[in-house]
């Protein structure tokens, strides 16, 4: 079942990776918040093993408020022209 399931999800991964990357060039705010969920689960990871618990339920917040914010900021702002493009 696990190699299935490996299986299927690279195949995934390739269909998805053009539209995802496009729309990340067309919102690089998307960029960066997607970096600052890795940060967040890093340093929650962290805490874990030092055994500092912090209740899911922030991180889960936070995560989605964040979200939240971006893409009102991405519906209200269009994005500008970069020059050269």
């Amino acid at each position: 079942i696990m190699y299935t399931a490996v299986v299927i999800s690279v195949g995934i991964m390739l269909f998805a990776s053009k539209p995802i990357s496009e729309f990340i060039s067309k919102h690089p705010s998307f960029k960066v918040l997607a970096l600052c969920f890795l940060l967040i689960i890093g340093i929650s990871l962290i805490g874990e093993g030092l055994d500092f618990h912090i209740p899911k339920g922030y991180i889960y917040f936070s995560m989605a408020f964040a979200f939240f914010v971006d893409f009102i900021q991405m519906k209200t702002v269009k994005p500008k022209k970069l020059p050269g493009a």
